[in-house]
């Protein structure tokens, strides 16, 4: 593993998994600008996927080597582990007794981006001693503009842990949390960005009971969406006076607020954040 930060641009890095997210992360590091990933390239990277297609687009688009199975890495630094949960433990059982993925401190730096595996679990899967970051991107990672909360494992060290939060802070906000918090975590921002789309959408659908077109309505509802998040990107505003400064006494605001508080507005935003921390924990069982 890299000693420090600065040492990044010889790292080596095993993606396991080639999907979106895994796209993303990688695409992610190798475009910054800041460190620690703005040191990386294409010759940092080798990325197993079982599927050719893919591995073929990976090539092309980014100039990195791939292989077909994980089993094949004979080297990593960083292992990123970005296959889906469910197929998770089978991916670390067919790797935990492979030279490349040897635990302890000479070992590679595991990272796992899965929803609803502790570190504990994780940890029991790979070799022992390993070090393990978890983290719990969203979506917006995409297009740099992701949430990620950073967990270290039993065996991860301070700089461990730094430096994880700091990859991922080059692909939008990235936090350190106690892992009793990522349940709550991944129902807030891991979802979240499902909930604000279902506003979006909830937008559009009133906006057309009120009579207009409902592509204006979705346009009006995404581009108010993505304004107000700017505007207190920018001021520095939060959500309370960002609100307060829309509403006038006695005006069309308040009286929407307070229909929208009559019909349960936050008290059904707070179920479904419960709702998906029971549903996360559950999962985590499974």
């Amino acid at each position: 593993m890299p000693a420090g930060l600065n040492d990044m641009a010889e790292a080596r890095i095993a993606l396991i998994g080639g999907g979106k997210m895994g796209e993303a992360i990688m695409g992610g590091w190798m475009a910054a600008d800041a460190a620690p990933a703005g040191a990386l390239s294409a010759r940092n990277f080798v990325v197993a996927n079982p599927g050719g297609e893919r591995r073929a687009y990976l090539q092309e688009r980014y100039g990195v080597a791939c292989v077909a199975d994980a089993r094949e890495i004979d080297r990593a630094d960083v292992v990123v582990l970005a296959v889906k949960p469910q197929v998770m433990m089978g991916v670390l059982e067919s790797i935990a007794h492979l030279p490349a993925y040897e635990g302890g401190s000479g070992g590679p730096l595991f990272v796992s981006i899965a929803a609803g595996l502790s570190t504990a679990r994780l940890q029991a899967a790979l070799p022992p001693g390993a070090r393990l970051v978890r983290t719990m991107p969203n979506t917006p990672l995409l297009v740099g503009a992701g949430v990620t909360a950073v967990v270290g494992g039993s065996a991860a060290t301070k700089d461990d842990v730094e430096l994880v939060r700091s990859l991922f802070s080059c692909l939008g906000t990235a936090c350190v949390v106690e892992e009793d918090a990522i349940d709550a975590v991944g129902a807030l921002s891991g979802s979240g960005p499902a909930y604000v789309a279902a506003f979006v959408e909830a937008l559009r659908d009133a906006g057309a009971v009120c009579g207009l077109d409902p592509a204006l309505a979705e346009s009006l509802a995404f581009e108010t969406v993505r304004g107000t998040a700017e505007l207190m990107a920018r001021t520095g505003q939060d959500a309370e006076t960002t609100r307060v400064a829309v509403c006038s006494p006695g005006g069309s605001t308040l009286a929407a607020l307070a229909a929208m508080e009559q019909a349960g507005f936050a008290p059904a935003v707070e179920a479904g954040l419960e709702a998906a921390v029971r549903r996360s924990k559950e999962l985590g069982q499974c």
